[in-house]
């Protein structure tokens, strides 16, 4: 009886040691440099041909600036608020503008706007490949929140090939 509990014993402490490696190592996708770049410029290419001078960030899923965009006379604001609403979108994996409309009708997400490097106005729109936010673009410089995110879907539309 106790030759059969070893082996039985030694392949559930192996199968454990297996999980546990297993889950020890993740592999994400991200986005890279040539990406993040190109959405950038796109971004604000199309701002620019509705007549908005603005500023377009890019971020990796992480926040972390990969790429930025500033169209002559945009305002020097833009810059950090672009930076803000893409941080703010790849974290919360979703729209800055649906956030803050979020946090507007719900007393419990009230206070989201007060978490360090959150900017709850509209711009911010998570890059995805499929489900899975791999970075986020932020917009600021045109007349008001829903443009700057308009720019920021048009810009992501136009590399959607590469989104795979």
């Amino acid at each position: 009886m106790q030759r059969i509990a070893l082996p039985a014993a030694a392949l559930a402490l192996a199968f454990a040691a297996t999980t546990a490696s297993a889950e020890g190592v993740r592999t994400e996708k991200n986005i890279s440099l040539e990406l993040a770049t190109q959405i950038a410029a796109q971004t604000v290419a199309t701002c620019a041909a509705n007549g908005y001078a603005v500023t377009a960030t890019v971020v990796d899923r992480a926040g972390t600036v990969r790429a930025v965009q500033r169209a002559d006379n945009a305002g020097p604001h833009t810059l950090e608020a672009s930076r803000l609403k893409a941080y703010t979108s790849a974290s919360a994996k979703n729209t800055t503008l649906a956030i803050m409309e979020g946090s507007q009708k719900n007393p419990a997400a009230a206070n989201l706007g007060q978490i360090p490097g959150y900017l709850l106005l509209g711009g911010g729109v998570p890059v995805k490949v499929g489900n899975e936010v791999i970075g986020a673009v932020g917009v600021g410089g045109a007349p008001g929140g829903h443009l700057d995110e308009q720019c920021a879907v048009a810009g992501i539309a136009k590399v959607q090939d590469l989104l795979k």
